[in-house]
């Protein structure tokens, strides 16, 4: 396929995120930071399908490598003298050591990435249910130490003391720049390799195609933008671990399964349309104009939304609303006189 044809795999899924952060400009400021948090699932959600979308591999880890991003980011960028208030008990080297922004939001990736290989080295070898409880088993360890290890991070405080400097715009970026690798990694032979260990993990091993080593790498990589995710989210608002836990993990995981976890498009699809709705009704509670009309629901109906949302999806598209296709333009079909002079030379 020519790189004409493929190149709408990655415009069109970069166009909804500017088109969402465009949009979240010309919202109120209480409304814009539904946008700021959709922007930031976009991301998660995007590190999640390089793993799980193209393996078919269930992983219930993948925001424990955000939360270890979250805290990382979150510790090198309170100010010094704060540390020793909002975090006691925080390591000698921890307290001394300050970063910036950008440079926390690589560390976090850096950090999400070398956590994930660390999980990855002996999990990788499984498949199925078993992944599914080993990654979830991860999940659990992983909040209980950063909920009450005080020498990493605030323990069971918020991370109240970390510069909020997570915009629209350095929201939209960071989802432009998981959808860049996202995009970049499937269209390499690594990418291909484990497509097709997710089609058929026999022929593919016998075809010479280490399983274990795709799916090591798809992780680690996965880890790496779920880290950088996490910096972004914690630059956002105060976070606690539990914040970074169960509803989260399985929200991230209704957004791709929902927008079709086959395909990079899927992913944001899922990602903007669930938490577009999910965020709809949360702020409609508050009550939200629209066009001049005044909508107002009750506490809880944004859960019953998105639930029914999600089954009918489920019923009548079980593989997504994009159906696990990236989009493409329309092949020109040749006129049959052309087909026909074709033949004919052959």
């Amino acid at each position: 396929m020519s790189l004409g044809r493929r190149l709408p795999e990655l415009l069109v899924p970069a166009l909804l995120v500017l088109a969402t952060a465009l949009l979240g400009l010309a919202v109120s400021s209480y409304l814009q930071a539904y946008f700021l948090d959709t922007l930031i699932k976009v991301a998660i959600v995007v590190g999640l399908y390089v793993f799980m979308g193209n393996s078919g591999v269930l992983s219930f880890g993948q925001i424990s490598f955000v939360a270890v991003g979250a805290w990382t980011a979150g510790v090198l960028t309170v100010p010094r003298t704060e540390k020793p208030i909002a975090m006691p008990g925080l390591a000698h080297f921890l307290v001394t050591t300050n970063v910036g922004n950008a440079a926390s939001l690589a560390v976090g990736a850096a950090i999400g990435g070398l956590f994930a290989l660390a999980v990855g080295l002996p999990l990788m070898r499984l498949s199925g249910l078993a992944a599914g409880i080993a990654t979830f088993a991860v999940l659990e360890i992983t909040n209980n130490v950063l909920t009450y290890e005080g020498s990493i991070g605030p323990a069971l405080n918020n991370f109240s003391s970390v510069p909020p400097t997570t915009g629209i715009w350095q929201a939209a970026i960071g989802g432009l720049i998981c959808i860049a690798v996202a995009y970049a990694y499937q269209r390499t032979r690594f990418g291909r390799m484990l497509r097709a260990t997710r089609e058929d993990p026999a022929a593919a091993a016998a075809a010479g195609i280490s399983v274990y080593r795709q799916r090591l790498f798809a992780f680690t990589l996965a880890g790496a933008l779920a880290g950088f995710a996490g910096g972004l989210y914690v630059h956002l608002q105060p976070l606690a671990a539990n914040d970074l836990f169960l509803d989260l993990t399985f929200i991230t995981l209704a957004m791709l399964v929902v927008g079709g976890a086959g395909s990079l498009l899927g992913a944001v699809v899922g990602a903007l349309a669930v938490n577009g709705v999910y965020s709809f009704f949360t702020a409609a509670v508050n009550t939200v104009t629209v066009f001049g009309w005044h909508i107002h629901v009750r506490a809880g109906a944004a859960e019953i939304v998105l639930g029914v949302l999600m089954v009918l999806v489920l019923i009548f598209r079980p593989n997504g609303i994009t159906g696990g296709r990236e989009f493409s333009l329309p092949r020109r079909r040749r006129p049959v006189a052309d087909l026909e002079k074709a033949r004919i030379r052959t």
